[in-house]
């Protein structure tokens, strides 16, 4: 009877393990649901895809061009590619310049790695010392691999790159399955998803693949979500072609013609001489003019009465009274004698064209007594103007911030920031980043005011890291080690910046009160995109209803995931300005792409394709 049973289990166990073979050997490869922006995380989907089908094959995937990558001989050597390949697959000769942005087929010999997943190698040498395993994956190489391959293939630690070092690069790639094989694949093409596309899009770019075969491929469902800058396997039954090729450039337009010129004659002689006499009267007169007008301003600035300043001992605030001001005027905040020596300690927080740069700073003066900070005129206010008061918004504006330009202010913000952390002499932490010291000029351009609390970053080599016992800051916006500890980093920054992002996407103050209880968003943010559950309808239900639907649902996901990531409550998990600048980069790109006349018709195919 015991040798009865124990045979049974022996067989069930034998018949058991068969099946899971056999469901490896026809199972597609799990789609990466843009996992890749954690590098943190070590999930399986974003090293690779897993080898479950032949251990090589011929293979695809696709490149938008972006210079310096831009031809095939650019894009063959940053991919490890032959050019003539890349050129005979596009219709284009090996060194023609492509224009941005099209979309590149590339050819490689995809094969099974030793660490149990497909990929083709490729190197690159850095090049500066902003270069992360992050851009490198998905700036450099648009998505193509992941930081996590990166880190897991090459035995540099993230902290200690250096301009020079050659790193491993293995690119995504899949052979099709047996399953596949059946019926009819051939290949796997790993497309790079642009904003504006879903399933049934990317199906008719290649020649109407199937939307089952797609979602197959890439184990996704009709109801799931699939986001810019990632890949997604198309299988193919013939060599792929797309219906957009790559256009050849124009000739060029031919010289204009010139008008005949007769010869020389001593009519031309004396036409030239009057031309000459011509010339130097007006230039005379000219000059009389500009000398009379230089005697005029000089004269009407010394009759000039000095304006007040206010009253003494208030200390001044450098974001004052720019909604007070006649349009195209600088706003020019007055600081009494005692705050003379704050001004100047003020000014040298950075070099004048820093302040410029970030800011919007027009000059220092000290006139009749009175010591003057001069910002560029903030014709829209601030931001939070825009965000929290409705009243003033309505009053002035009549009108809310569009998705288009809240990406735009997040991105000069970044920008802003990525200038003061790191090309600054030395560079420096604002600390005090919120959204009513972030000020809009007339073109709705974003520019960062009160540097009062800016501290000079020491110790770079070790990240910046300073302590300090007197934290002051804004409830909701300080990151929870100043709170704790007073430890001041760039990282300190980059929280604050992802709560302003948070208010941009939810319209919400960074800190209030829901009924009894206190909400901060970078709270409120880890339930909406922290679960897998529901997210679409919780990230529709976080965003501001003064947008109504017209935003781009993908972007804004990518965006609230960057979001989260910088009020990460691990200092050492946020990304630096630096990462959140080249992301929003290509958030604010692909943003002035999108129309929002396409989003009706984007979230039927939501439904009907992801």
């Amino acid at each position: 009877m015991k040798m009865a049973v124990g045979v049974g289990v022996f067989f069930l166990y034998w018949v058991l393990l068969l099946l899971l073979q056999c469901q490896v050997s026809v199972g597609q490869q799990t789609y990466v649901n843009n996992k890749q922006l954690d590098c943190e995380q070590n999930y399986t989907n974003t090293l690779g895809f897993v080898c479950n089908g032949a251990s090589s094959c011929l293979s695809y995937l696709t490149f938008r061009s972006n210079p310096p990558y831009n031809s095939p001989v650019s894009i063959g050597y940053l991919l490890n590619v032959n050019p003539s390949d890349i050129a005979r697959l596009n219709d284009i000769s090996d060194v023609q310049t492509i224009p941005t942005d099209t979309l590149v087929i590339v050819p490689l010999n995809c094969s099974c790695s030793s660490s149990g997943y497909y990929q083709y190698n490729a190197s690159y040498v850095l090049k500066s010392t902003d270069e992360t395993y992050f851009t490198v994956a998905n700036i450099t190489y648009e998505g193509l691999t992941t930081c996590q391959a990166l880190i897991a293939q090459n035995p540099t630690y993230f902290r200690n790159l250096v301009v020079g070092l050659n790193v491993t690069i293995p690119l995504r790639c899949a052979c099709p399955t047996s399953n596949q094989t059946a019926t009819g694949v051939n290949y796997l093409l790993s497309y790079l998803i642009a904003v504006g596309d879903n399933v049934e899009s990317i199906g008719d770019t290649f020649g109407g693949v199937g939307i089952q075969s797609i979602l197959d491929a890439n184990e996704l469902s009709s109801n799931d979500l699939i986001f810019p800058f990632t890949p997604l396997l198309v299988p193919l039954k013939t060599e792929p072609t797309i219906n957009t090729t790559v256009s050849q450039p124009p000739p060029p337009p031919s010289p204009p013609q010139l008008p005949a010129v007769p010869s020389g004659g001593s009519s031309n002689s004396s036409h030239k001489w009057v031309f000459v006499g011509i010339g130097v009267g007006a230039a005379f007169l000219i000059l009389v003019l500009a000398g009379f007008l230089i005697w005029f301003f000089r004269r009407h600035r010394r009759q000039a009465k000095p304006i007040p300043g206010p009253p003494k001992g208030k200390k001044p605030d450098e974001s004052a009274d720019y909604t007070d001001l006649p349009n195209n005027k600088s706003s020019s905040v007055s600081v009494s004698s005692e705050g003379v020596r704050y001004a100047i300690e003020s000014l040298a927080v950075y070099k004048f064209e820093d302040l410029q740069k970030a800011t919007g700073l027009s000059g220092f003066c000290v006139h009749e007594g009175n010591t003057y900070l001069v910002y560029e005129y903030a014709e829209k206010g601030s931001v939070s103007d825009w965000l929290h008061d409705s009243k003033k918004r309505n009053q002035r504006y009549g009108t809310s911030l569009s998705w288009k330009q809240r990406v735009q202010i997040a991105y000069d913000v970044a920008d802003a920031l990525n200038y003061l952390h790191n090309y600054t002499n030395p560079p420096y932490v604002h600390k005090n980043l919120k959204s009513s010291n972030i000020l809009l000029d007339g073109n709705m351009r974003a520019k960062i005011a009160n540097f009062g609390l800016a501290r000079r970053l020491e110790n770079q080599d070790q990240g910046g890291l300073q302590l300090t016992r007197h934290v002051v800051g804004t409830h909701g916006y300080m990151a929870p080690e100043y709170i704790e500890n007073g430890l001041v980093t760039p990282k300190l920054d980059v929280f604050a910046l992802g709560v302003v992002m948070l208010e941009l996407l939810s319209g919400r103050e960074a800190a209030a009160a829901r009924g009894d209880e206190e909400e901060l968003l970078h709270v409120r943010i880890k339930q909406v995109v922290g679960e897998e559950k529901n997210v679409r309808e919780k990230l529709r239900g976080f965003m501001d209803e003064g947008l109504g639907q017209e935003y781009p649902l993908d972007l804004v996901y990518s965006m609230a995931q960057l979001a989260n990531k910088c009020v990460h409550h691990d200092l050492n998990s946020r990304p630096s300005i630096h990462e959140v600048f080249m992301i929003l980069s290509k958030i604010r790109s692909s943003s002035l792409d999108w129309d929002p006349s396409d989003e009706l018709e984007s979230s039927r195919s939501l439904g009907r394709g992801r």
